[in-house]
């Protein structure tokens, strides 16, 4: 576990992200008590993150990763780009392997669930800070297991309006694609997932984290 900075030496000026205002607050309020640790912003959805972080000049990240309007993984992607010197550190609820490989492609220096210990939440922050990686050691091992992710993007893109019971017309028309396209790629999804139908490989790439 790292060490807190040595006195004197300026706080980890910390964002936090994620829509469910009472975790935010109660991650803002940890992580205060921490001498060396000071949250500076924070964020109901992932569209405000590259302003805040800018505006605050924030050294560390923590995104949730379902958010409205802009999720975790894209603002985690925009933030990188933008200000590639602050670090990302993913804390969320859905400790998926899918979702693990997601944020680190992102950019993403660390990925921990937020059911974590304070004192190790806090110790995470300061190894992000210091250009070092944290992930959650068992989400790690099963992202090993279960391999990379089967899915193309436009299959992804297919499932994730199939989840729901969208008929083929409305995803075929929501993304521009004819409808015999839009089944080739549900048929495409359903064999690599092993699913025996497109509702069952929505479900089980949502579980894993694909979509």
């Amino acid at each position: 576990m790292s060490a807190p900075e040595p006195a004197g030496a300026a706080p980890i000026r910390v964002l936090l992200a994620d829509d469910q205002a009472l975790v935010r607050g109660a991650l803002a309020a940890l992580l205060n008590l921490e001498p060396d640790i000071e949250v500076v912003a924070q964020a109901g959805d992932g569209a405000q993150v590259v302003a805040l972080a800018e505006e605050h000049r924030v050294d560390v990240a923590l995104l949730d990763i379902q958010m409205p309007v802009v999720d975790g993984l894209v603002a985690a992607g925009l933030l990188r780009a933008r200000l590639p010197r602050c670090k990302v550190l993913m804390v969320t609820t859905f400790d998926r392997p899918g979702y693990l490989r997601a944020a680190l492609e992102a950019g993403a220096s660390g990925f921990l669930v937020k059911d974590t210990p304070s004192a190790e939440l806090a110790a995470a922050v300061r190894r992000v800070h210091s250009g070092h990686r944290v992930v959650d050691p068992s989400l790690a091992a099963r992202s090993l297991l279960h391999g990379a992710n089967p899915l193309t993007e436009r299959e992804r893109e297919v499932l994730a309006l199939a989840r729901s019971g969208t008929p083929v017309a409305q995803i075929a028309a929501a993304l521009h694609l004819g409808a015999g396209t839009v089944r080739n790629h549900l048929s495409s999804a359903i064999g690599k997932t092993g699913a025996a139908n497109r509702i069952e490989a929505a479900h089980l790439a949502s579980e894993q984290g694909w979509i």
